[in-house]
């Protein structure tokens, strides 16, 4: 989880920029390139928690604390796409 968590504070901080550039006046260019990186790390980190879902659901199938069937799994990995 660890790893996630930090894609998640990168992309809160690439966010922040983001509106710190529209408060500011940025340029249209500066803001769309800064709103590209954090779409980007959004879906990194959603295609990475769906990947370790995927990891666990196949490893450990008979483990129920989370339970998720392969057609959810794909339902949200097609979210994502």
């Amino acid at each position: 989880m660890k790893p996630i968590l930090n894609r998640l504070r990168r992309a809160q901080g690439q966010l922040n920029g983001v509106i710190t550039a529209v408060e500011n006046g940025a340029s249209c260019r500066d803001v769309v390139i800064q709103l590209a990186a954090v779409s980007s790390a959004l879906d990194k980190a959603g295609f990475q928690i769906i990947s370790t879902a995927m990891q666990k659901c196949l490893s450990d199938p008979e483990d129920t604390t989370d339970p998720i069937t392969v057609e959810e799994l794909e339902k949200l990995f097609l979210t994502l796409a």
